[in-house]
């Protein structure tokens, strides 16, 4: 089995560093949309909007890397450098990275790190938007919510991700295929 050498830990460094500051960076639009959407009741549905932003490190590492714990780690690390960036969060932040970079690792987990494709990019964003629902289930309230807000919820979270974490990150990783910066085969 592979394993992580020095220049697969300066790229999850790296992937963690520019993360970092793009999820600190997003902090003012998720204020911006919490403002706009608490008026009518949806003021918590911002952090569904959002998710998918907060957790692109993941899949972009473990994608790129290919090796177990790197789409973890890139997730986990990039909520490190968000929170030394002086994010408004708090410690807390430590424990969604945790959760995120979780949710990012099953998808691959799932195709035994042997496949890097549309479908692991896809599987990956699935289980984020699982796992970092559930946690905000318990964390945020949302088994308060309506059955039809508690879906609601769950299927933006859900397009988030897929647009950010599955969409963009391809996006992203062709883009570096094609400048020759990295090999993905």
């Amino acid at each position: 089995m592979k394993k992580l050498h020095v220049r697969d830990i300066i790229l999850i460094a790296l992937i963690a560093i520019i993360f970092g500051l793009i999820y600190l960076a997003s902090d003012g639009l998720y204020n911006v949309l919490t403002a706009l959407l608490t008026p009518v009741g949806y003021g918590m549905l911002a952090n569904d909007i959002m998710m998918g932003i907060w957790c692109m490190a993941g899949p972009l590492a473990g994608f790129l890397v290919r090796l177990p714990g790197a789409a973890f780690l890139g997730e986990f690390l990039g909520s490190c450098v968000e929170l030394l960036a002086g994010e408004q969060w708090g410690a807390v932040n430590l424990i969604s990275g945790a959760v995120q970079g979780l949710g990012c690792e099953l998808g691959f987990t799932f195709t035994s790190y042997h496949r890097y494709n549309w479908f692991t990019l896809f599987l990956s964003a699935t289980t984020t938007t699982i796992v970092t629902y559930l946690y905000d289930f318990i964390k945020n309230g949302y088994s308060y919510f309506s059955t039809f807000n508690m879906i609601f919820y769950f299927v933006v979270r859900w397009l988030s991700m897929l647009l950010f974490t599955c969409v963009l990150v391809k996006l992203i990783i062709n883009l570096l295929v094609k400048a020759h910066v990295v090999q993905t085969n």
